[in-house]
């Protein structure tokens, strides 16, 4: 486990590969390869355009450039930046897409912060009332059609 709270931003770049936990506070700008978790209470996490994290990922605010698979928490807000990749699912109050980013995965993304409830459902359903009778014109003196049995079509007898 590395703990980084040296100031208000710390960096790990390029060439650095750490397997392991990450806890932060603050603001840390992740550039090498990471095999583990990584977490902060209150910071941000920036994933450089060189950083992949291979684990999941929980801050207040996190901007993906690089590449993460796993999954991402994200208190505040998320931002995938073009030519980001994030493959794993991501819960945020607010995601912020650009063109050019790749994500696959479910998300979740719920801006009032109100409780989802796993068992309800997205179905909507809605009494059906029986529909009216149609009247087609026939043309000339000939009288509409009477509603007709379903299935058949007006003047054809089953």
């Amino acid at each position: 486990m590395v703990m980084t709270d040296s100031g208000e931003k710390n960096n790990i770049l390029n060439g650095v590969e750490i397997t392991g936990m990450i806890r932060f506070s603050k603001e840390l700008t992740f550039d090498g390869i990471l095999h583990g978790d990584i977490s902060s209470q209150g910071g941000t996490l920036i994933v450089g355009s060189n950083g992949k994290i291979r684990g999941n990922v929980e801050s207040d605010n996190v901007i993906v450039k690089g590449k993460v698979e796993g999954n991402i928490t994200a208190k505040n807000r998320c931002e995938l930046q073009g030519g980001a990749e994030l493959v794993g699912d991501l819960k945020t109050a607010r995601l912020v897409l650009e063109a050019g980013a790749m994500f696959v995965g479910k998300s979740e993304v719920n801006p009032s912060k109100v409780a989802v409830s796993a068992t309800s459902s997205t179905k909507v359903t809605a009494p059906v009332a029986a529909a009216a009778p149609v009247v087609i014109p026939t043309g000339g003196s000939q009288k509409a059609s009477e509603p007709q049995q379903s299935g058949t079509l007006p003047g054809i007898k089953p």
